[in-house]
């Protein structure tokens, strides 16, 4: 199918768009807006800036893409967005661009963002993740990939969340979220480890028990921090996928791992 533009969209000359590409009545595409192949803008939807938009990707009504940073620190330049393939970004979604020039707010592959969510500048958003409706995450955090996060789960600027982990609906999270585990509350402390999720991603019993003797380890043994990641770290899965992921994650962590119940 060619590319359909409807007549009331407005469509800067300078934008570049793939094949297949859809841009419904009344949307805004602007100069140096790249879109990738069978895109799809519905009525109302505005991508901007230097932004860039992969394969596939549906941007849904008043949805708005690649907008100026709100950061005050913002003296100008080109920063931007780039935001892989196969996207969906549900009604009123806002993602900002970054603050210096050069530096982009990045968003991976096959992530789900539901309705008047909010991704800031400096963010780095990783793939498979699904976010439910009025999610907001503040500049410069990280989530890594297949994470959940619920209704209005919030995320203070800087923080971290790891790989297969959940945010709850509600959670305000001030600390890093450490992989595979739950966190809810305001502020957000760390509850169970992500059984569920695990199961429905493919993981094994194996893999899945490992990370629950990383959880009892960390979060249900009595030990403070320093002592329950040396234990982790001497343990004889040590090696394994999953205990290192978690210590890669601690040891970068810089804002402390999220407290738990």
């Amino acid at each position: 199918m060619p590319t359909q533009i409807h007549p009331t969209a407005v469509v800067d000359p300078a934008a570049q768009l793939g094949v297949d590409v859809e841009i419904g009545p009344l949307c805004y595409v602007g100069p140096g807006v790249r879109l990738g192949d069978r895109t799809r803008l519905h009525h109302h939807a505005s991508v901007e800036g230097n932004t860039s938009l992969g394969e596939a990707c549906e941007i849904f009504p008043y949805a708005c893409i690649g907008g100026k940073t709100q950061d005050l620190k913002f003296k100008g330049g080109h920063p931007g967005v780039r935001i892989g393939a196969r996207n969906v970004f549900r009604e009123y979604f806002t993602v900002h661009a970054a603050t210096n020039d050069g530096d982009f707010t990045t968003v991976g592959d096959d992530n789900t963002f539901l309705a008047y969510g909010h991704i800031a500048h400096d963010c780095v958003i990783g793939s498979h993740i699904v976010a439910s409706n009025g999610m907001m995450l503040a500049g410069h955090v990280t989530v890594e990939d297949h994470v959940v996060i619920g209704g209005y789960g919030g995320v203070h600027q800087f923080c971290r969340i790891g790989a297969h982990a959940m945010l709850s609906a509600t959670a305000k999270l001030v600390h890093d979220l450490p992989p595979y585990f739950i966190a809810d509350g305001a502020p957000a402390i760390v509850r169970a480890y992500n059984k569920v999720g695990l199961e429905r991603r493919g993981h094994g019993p194996e893999q899945i028990e490992r990370v629950r003797r990383a959880f009892r380890i960390l979060y249900r043994d009595g030990l403070n921090r320093s002592q329950a990641l040396e234990r982790l770290a001497a343990h004889e899965d040590a090696a394994t996928p999953e205990f290192a992921r978690i210590l890669a994650f601690a040891r970068a962590s810089e804002r402390g791992l999220a407290p738990g119940a």
